[in-house]
């Protein structure tokens, strides 16, 4: 039987090895890290959370509910861990980030060794591919910050330009910090416990938070952040194109530009979030999310930025609550790459010249903590099927899993963007049905029904 050599210890990478040995297989997991480290990452743990710790809703019969179903359907190892070192944040799942990582690392250790249903790790880095091994199938999970030399592997393969993007990073905030007096804990609309610490804005506060948003001094661009001009690579930075942000992610001081009540619309908007001392909403807020399980700091949801710790500093104590705030991190930017997915990989996340090699995670274009482990989920599922010398089978269009993967390998290649999973994602409900039901909450059960089924029957 072949072997499978899994690149990357992040989230697709451990799943991925982790579903292939529970198939039996005998899996060889490398990770650079410590040996090699990214401009990101803080540590060498397995499955390092390193933007925001939520893994996003749970919330009956949303997209992202419906893909953790599916996955905890398929039995996604990483999600059960999530599961098990959740913290509370309302209708989202959010993890203490070492736990989940410890429980991570157990489980792979728990395998530890080499032939069939182990796995071996190795702490090193990667510096060639060989697509002609006609005993290992090959999953590149190395996520945003791949390396140089394998960024070269992949364009030696593929012929192919990479696309980037910028991501960013929010600021987490010591809790022993926050002036509980001017902060109030609520849930929006009061559904679900009240997780959520608030921090609420008057008219007059909130137009000089943004007044010193707006015209704060950015981080200039890192050497590593720019791609040499010979590279094959779309550019970076140039002296005539702006960085370019993915559209998911942006940096708060970006979204501030677009108008002044862009983020009361976005990442501060106060609906549903009543201020229990006027008994109504603020005009603003900014929400702070648990970061561990001590509940001893908070990250600041959606508050990602490219500004100068300096300028941060300043900028995040005119929060109301965190006039004298101690902060754990900044936030931070950094480039995220990822192949031109429908141009080069299968739906069962092969690419097309060389198909003994996959392409999983973030790598492959999807965006997203969920999105990546259930990238390897099906990585881990689809190689245990090649060594077997199986063709693997595509999971069902209808599916959150199915739909998130037909996006990547089949929407318009020149206008390529990584994409979290939307509804709009899945196949829409028959024009009959939906002039039937008006009801858009009715409309997305029928659809979670139908993937479900689908999903189950494919599992089966």
């Amino acid at each position: 039987m072949k072997k499978i050599k899994v690149i990357g210890g992040g989230l697709a990478g451990p799943e991925a090895a982790l579903q292939a040995a529970r198939l039996g297989c005998e899996v060889a997991l490398y990770e650079m890290r410590p040996q090699r480290s990214t401009e990101a990452h803080q540590t060498a743990d397995f499955a390092e959370l390193v933007c925001s710790n939520s893994l996003k809703s749970e919330s009956e019969n949303t997209a992202p509910w419906l893909l953790k179903q599916e996955m905890r359907r398929a039995g996604s190892i990483l999600l059960a861990e999530a599961d098990a070192s959740a913290v509370p944040a309302g209708h989202a799942l959010a993890v203490d980030r070492v736990e989940f990582s410890r429980r991570v690392a157990a489980r792979i250790e728990a395998l530890a060794g080499s032939g069939p249903g182990r796995i071996s790790v190795h702490r090193e880095e990667v510096l060639a591919l060989n697509e002609h091994d006609p005993e290992t199938i090959t999953i590149l999970a190395t996520g945003p910050l791949t390396s140089p030399a394998l960024a070269a592997e992949l364009t030696r393969l593929t012929g192919s330009a990479h696309l980037a993007f910028y991501d960013s990073i929010s600021p987490i905030v010591d809790a022993t910090t926050i002036d509980m007096e001017k902060v109030y804990f609520a849930a929006r609309y009061d559904k679900g416990s009240a997780d959520y610490i608030n921090c609420p804005f008057t008219k007059e506060e909130y137009d000089r938070f943004l007044d010193a948003l707006t015209t704060a001094e950015a981080v200039p661009a890192k050497s590593w952040e720019t791609l040499p001009s010979n590279a094959s690579h779309l550019p970076l930075t140039t002296d005539h194109l702006p960085l370019q942000y993915f559209e998911g992610c942006l940096p708060i001081e970006e979204t501030a530009r677009r108008g002044r009540d862009t983020l009361r619309f976005g990442p501060m908007k106060p609906v549903g979030l009543t201020d229990p001392k006027t008994g109504k909403w603020p005009y603003a807020v900014v929400q702070l999310r648990q970061e561990n399980l001590r509940a001893d700091s908070y990250n600041l949801v959606g508050f990602q930025n490219h500004l100068k710790f300096g300028e941060q500093a300043r900028i995040l104590r005119l929060i109301p609550g965190l006039e004298n705030a101690a902060f754990l991190r900044y936030g931070q930017i950094h480039r995220n790459t990822y192949i031109n997915a429908p141009a080069l990989l299968t739906e069962t996340l092969q690419l097309r010249a060389h198909p003994s090699i996959m392409i999983a995670g973030q790598l492959s274009g999807v965006e997203g903590y969920t999105e990546s482990i259930a990238s390897g989920l099906l990585a881990g599922r689809y190689a245990a099927a090649l060594t077997r010398g199986q063709a693997p089978t595509p999971a069902p269009r209808v599916s959150a899993n199915g739909s998130l993967t037909h996006y990547i390998t089949h929407t318009e290649s020149k206008r390529f963007q990584p994409a979290n999973i939307t509804f709009d994602l899945l196949p829409p409900l028959e024009e009959d049905l939906r002039r039937r039901i008006r009801d858009k909450k009715e409309r997305h059960r029928l659809q979670c029904e139908r993937a479900l089924a689908a999903w189950d029957a494919w599992l089966g």
